[in-house]
């Protein structure tokens, strides 16, 4: 190989031949060595670089142009190609990069400002888009194709660098893309009126048998039925690509057959259902529309089935374990405080005195137990507002509310209600007397009713 580096490259020639037959169109290529080079000496993957020589070559027989040639043999070799690979944010951050759009400082909030608005959602590592993202796309690419366009984005990003720079003003540019002729805001009045929300809403599949359409409540499906129009609610973490014939045959099922009655509530005894909505399978105890002490109708109680649960393998006990979530473990034994499992926007968990732990498998809340819970409390980092209180100093005379020394991250302190005042670092927190603790405070609190509180823009 080394010697083979000091040698003269290979001359090749590669000859590509297209064979037509009525429609079809074959190719087929070959190569031949003019002169072998490098080749003499070494050949990747052989030991024996003259016998390997013969294997380089791919010679065709000699042919000319409009000859006919004889078909041996035809077989048909399939070949499946695979989608791309869905973004995730470290993919999605590169390709930004690639067309100029964002700048490090941003990268994030846009990644947050995709998710927080329905647009995808995470599955595993995967940045998964939804149907109200398809939807987004159609009317912004038919109706508002600039603004949508990566190169108008990437100037837009260069253009905003140099105001930042101090290479260009800010207003004078500010002005001309709201207020200019061809200005944002000429535009969407232009726009406005030929925007028909029927079709704006409408999400385009034309190969399934059914309309797919966004809705107040979320995306759904419509179909003619006998006259009727029947509408079912689609999951809202359902993805795009795995909406298809047997998945919409399934829902439009379920949607006709109505709920299944599990059975009777022995304690309240109201029928328990399982129903089907649009984040998925759920249990509800009770009807629609039943009216409360106050003669007004309430919310039915209902519960989602947990990850990995099949509506199939759901029965009245299953499900009345579900509805009475969350459930009371215990008590704690040191400080007397109730210990609870339930399941929350991010999962399954047990929380005691503000303190939230999530439960991971094996664990399960429907059947943890006290001592279970208990350890993985004590085991869990604490966190946020779940502060050590060092010290009860006693009650604030004015309104009677506990006085505490806490152990913060930056060291100890006095907390009142929301004032905090830190323990100047001569001072032990064990020494701290209520006088002395009232007298920080008092002058935390006067520096902070003479400053002005800067308001926060919300985001867009």
């Amino acid at each position: 190989r080394t010697v083979a580096t000091q040698m003269a490259s290979a001359r090749l020639r590669f000859t590509t031949v297209t064979i037509g037959v009525e429609d079809a169109v074959f190719r087929a290529s070959g190569r031949e060595i003019l002169f072998p080079g490098f080749f003499r000496a070494y050949v990747e993957g052989s030991d024996d670089p003259d016998a390997a020589l013969e294997s380089q070559e791919a010679l065709l027989p000699p042919l000319a142009v409009d000859e006919e040639v004889d078909v041996r043999e035809l077989e048909a070799i399939g070949h499946e190609t695979k989608p791309p690979a869905r973004y995730t944010e470290a993919t999605l951050v590169k390709a930004l990069e690639a067309e100029g759009i964002g700048r490090p400082s941003t990268y994030a909030t846009i990644i947050d400002t995709i998710q927080d608005r329905g647009y995808v959602f995470k599955q595993r590592k995967e940045l998964v888009p939804t149907l109200v993202a398809f939807a987004v796309t159609q009317l912004l690419e038919e109706h508002f194709e600039k603004l949508v366009d990566t190169h108008f984005t990437a100037e837009m990003e260069q253009k905003l660098d140099d105001i930042a720079a101090g290479a260009a003003g800010w207003l004078e540019y500010l002005r001309t893309f709201y207020l200019g002729e061809e200005g944002l805001q000429n535009l969407v009045r232009l726009k406005e009126a030929q925007i028909d929300p029927r079709t704006a809403s409408r999400v385009n599949f034309p190969d399934l048998p059914v309309e797919v359409r966004i809705g107040q409540f979320g995306p759904f499906i419509a179909k003619e039925n006998n006259g009727d129009r029947l509408t079912v609610g689609l999951p809202e973490k359902l993805p795009p690509a795995d909406l298809d014939e047997a998945t919409i045959k399934e829902l439009l099922e379920h949607k006709e057959e109505g709920p299944t009655i599990l059975g009777e509530d022995p304690d309240t005894g109201k029928l328990v259902y399982l129903k089907n909505g649009p984040y998925g399978p759920y249990v509800q105890l009770g009807e629609e529309g039943e009216k409360g002490k106050n003669g007004r109708a309430k919310k039915p109680k209902r519960a989602s089935l947990l990850r990995g649960m099949k509506p199939e393998d759901v029965d009245l006990d299953l499900a009345l374990q579900l509805l009475n979530l969350p459930r009371t473990l215990g008590i704690h034994p040191e400080t007397g405080k109730e210990v609870l499992a339930g399941v929350g926007r991010y999962g399954p968990y047990v929380v005691h005195d503000g303190k939230y732990v999530s439960l991971k498998p094996p664990d399960n809340v429907l059947d943890v137990t006290l001592e279970r819970a208990l350890e993985l409390i004590a085991a869990a980092p604490t966190r946020g507002g779940a502060k050590k209180v060092l010290a009860e100093l006693g009650v604030h005379p004015e309104d009677g509310e506990p006085v505490r020394v806490m152990d913060g991250r930056y060291g100890p302190y006095v907390n009142h209600k929301r004032t905090n005042a830190t323990l100047p670092k001569d001072m032990k927190p064990e020494e701290v007397t209520l006088e002395q603790a009232l007298q920080m405070l008092a002058e935390k609190q006067a520096k902070k009713g003479g400053r002005k509180r800067s308001t926060r823009r919300k985001k867009a």
